[in-house]
């Protein structure tokens, strides 16, 4: 199902924060993954945690007043670290605690929830940035190895009975409903996991955008246990 990040041209790997951000995606690389292997107890931080709802945000001051054994405090340590060089680097960063995403089961052919091999779009120049700290981590697919859902004739068809206007807004319909996000993966494809403690870069769907958007999805989550995750 997976391989390794070195097997793929999608994947560039830095070693630095200032490499992460700097290093421009090119050809069929739109992923650079800062490649990791932290010390400390981050499942002894999610087990003092508390879950007010599936998705929980959590704040410094939320961290600071964790007990914390001495590799609970380096787990604290690296938290802390990338949420300041994403914040001084000018992004929003958010770490959440995860039970689950909602689901979208309108439609029985087609999702536009996050379980769904999706790519992000924004109106302005930015990258999706993330890190999976405990628990399941996401997968991205090699844009060769999946079709947009919305060219697939039999969905196609399926979102024109749907759609109650003139030809010449169904388009507009497609993105005002996320349709034109959503991504079927070939039979044969090989997803590439990402793994617990590298921070990765993504690249985002938007007018400057060089290169394709990268295409990923949420992973299940294991039973019993929740996710630690970066986001921005």
């Amino acid at each position: 199902m997976s391989h390794t990040f070195s097997d793929s041209s999608q994947i560039g790997t830095v070693s630095t924060f200032a490499e992460l951000v700097h290093t421009d995606f090119r050809g069929e690389m739109n992923a650079l993954c800062w490649h990791r292997n932290p010390e400390g107890d981050f499942n002894e931080i999610v087990t003092q945690l508390s879950l007010k709802e599936n998705i929980t945000e959590v704040f410094r001051e939320d961290l600071m007043a964790l007990n914390l054994s001495e590799k609970g405090n380096k787990a604290r340590e690296l938290i802390l670290k990338d949420l300041q060089v994403l914040t001084d680097f000018g992004a929003s960063p958010a770490l959440n605690l995860l039970k689950c995403y909602d689901r979208d089961d309108e439609f029985d052919f087609i999702s536009t929830d996050v379980y769904s091999f999706h790519v992000d779009r924004s109106p302005i120049a930015t990258d999706t940035f993330l890190c999976t700290y405990h628990g399941a981590a996401s997968d991205i697919i090699p844009n060769s190895q999946a079709e947009q859902k919305i060219l697939i004739p039999e969905i196609r068809a399926k979102l024109q009975e749907l759609y109650d206007g003139p030809s010449e807004g169904f388009d507009d319909f497609l993105k005002e409903n996320y349709f034109d996000l959503h991504y079927q993966v070939q039979a044969d494809a090989k997803p590439v996991n990402l793994g617990v403690g590298h921070l990765w870069r993504l690249a985002v769907d938007h007018p400057k955008q060089q290169v394709l958007p990268c295409i990923h999805r949420a992973p299940v989550e294991n039973e019993g246990e929740y996710r630690l995750l970066l986001i921005c």
